[in-house]
C-alpha cells in the first residue's frame, strides 16, 4: 500500500502569498463600512458622546456627502485641556484631509501610513463621497481573515494523506465549518475515484449524494469534521464524524423536513432538513450515534454485490 504525504507550505510560499492578498485586495475590501460622521457646527462635546458611544477614535466631517475634514481623539483631547468642549467641530478639525479611493489597491494604501503620520483615512467613491474609513486595524483583520481562508483552502487540498492499493481506495476529506465555497468537492471527488474504478453507475449516484448530504450537513449543523471515504472490492464505506454539537433528538433529526438551519443558511439554498433522511435512502447500511457536546459519528455502506434490496435512486 502506497501513502502521499501532506504538502506543507513553506516559509517561502508565506511571504508570497502576503503579497498576493496586498495586490489582490482594494480599499472597499478593506475599509470599514458603517461611517460615523458629524457635522461641522457639532460640538466637541457631541463628539465626545459620538466617540464613547460608537467607540471609535476618529471621525470625518461630512455635510451632504460632501468631506470637510476630520477629527481625531487626539483633538478632543485638545479640546478638553483648554475647556472648550462646547466650541464648534470646525475649530478643531484638520481640514486638509488625506483621503483614499475605494478602487485603490491595498498595497498603496499601506504606503500611506508610512509617508503619513495619520492612523486613519477617509475612503471615498468615484463621485468623491466618503463611503468609509481605513485604519491600520481593519487592515489587519481583514488580512487575517483572507489569510485563514486561502490556508483553509490549502489544507483542504493537501493536509490529509491517501492510502490506496491495487484493491483497496482511502481517504479523508476536512470539512470545515460554513465552508459553503468548498461545500461539495469532497463529494465530487469521491465520485470521480468511484468512476475509475468501473463501479456499477447506479452505486456511483447513490454513494454520491449520501456523501453530499454528509458534507453539507458538516458544513452547515457542525462545528467542522471529517468525511472518511474507503472502497474495496465488496463495499462502499462513509463515515461522517463532527467535533459537535451533537443532536439532541436523532429520530427527530432522521425526519424528512426537520431542520435547525438558521434562515440565512436557508437563503444560500441549504438546510431543507433533507440530509439525513437522503443519505439513509441510499444507503445499504446505516447508522448513527450522537451525543450532545461530543459530535456525531454517521456511517454508511453500499456493497458493490447486487443485492435484491439495494435502494433505487
Amino acid at each position: 500500500m502506497s501513502s502521499r504525504n501532506p504538502i506543507p507550505i513553506t516559509t517561502e510560499q508565506s511571504p508570497l502569498l502576503f503579497l498576493e492578498l496586498l495586490y489582490k485586495l482594494r480599499v472597499r475590501d478593506v475599509m470599514a463600512g458603517n461611517l460615523v460622521t458629524i457635522r461641522r457646527d457639532a460640538t466637541m462635546r457631541e463628539l465626545k458622546q459620538l466617540m464613547q458611544g460608537k467607540k471609535v477614535s476618529g471621525v470625518p466631517v461630512v455635510e451632504n456627502k460632501r468631506l470637510f475634514g476630520i477629527v481625531s481623539i487626539e483633538d478632543l483631547i485638545q479640546a478638553l485641556e483648554s475647556n472648550c468642549l462646547d466650541a464648534p467641530v470646525s475649530n478643531f478639525m484638520a481640514p486638509n484631509a488625506v483621503t483614499v479611493e475605494a478602487d485603490m489597491p491595498l498595497s498603496i494604501v499601506l504606503s500611506y501610513f508610512n509617508k503619513y503620520d495619520f492612523r486613519r483615512f477617509p475612503v471615498l467613491n468615484s463621485r468623491n463621497e466618503p463611503v468609509g474609513i481605513v485604519t491600520a486595524r481593519s487592515i489587519n483583520t481583514r488580512l487575517l481573515v483572507e489569510l485563514f481562508r486561502e490556508l483553509a483552502r490549502i489544507e483542504n487540498q493537501y493536509i490529509l494523506p491517501v492510502a490506496e492499493s491495487a484493491t483497496c481506495y482511502f481517504k479523508t476529506f476536512r470539512i470545515k465549518k460554513s465552508d459553503f465555497e468548498n461545500a461539495g468537492k469532497a463529494a465530487m471527488e469521491i465520485k470521480n475515484a468511484l468512476q475509475k474504478r468501473d463501479i456499477d453507475p447506479k452505486i456511483i449516484r447513490r454513494v454520491a449524494i449520501a456523501a453530499y448530504e454528509l458534507e453539507i450537513n458538516l458544513v452547515v449543523h457542525s462545528d467542522g469534521g471529517t468525511l472518511t471515504f474507503r472502497v474495496d472490492e465488496e463495499e462502499v464505506q462513509l463515515v461522517a464524524k463532527d467535533q459537535g454539537p451533537g443532536i439532541a433528538d436523532v429520530n427527530l433529526a432522521m425526519q424528512e423536513g426537520w431542520t435547525t438551519a438558521n434562515d440565512w443558511v436557508k437563503s444560500l439554498g441549504f438546510g431543507a432538513g433533507m440530509g439525513l433522511p437522503n443519505a439513509k435512502r441510499v444507503s445499504d447500511d446505516f447508522h448513527i450515534v450522537s451525543e450532545m457536546g461530543g459530535g456525531t459519528v454517521v456511517t454508511i455502506r453500499d456493497y458493490l454485490s447486487p443485492r435484491a434490496d439495494a435502494p433505487a435512486v
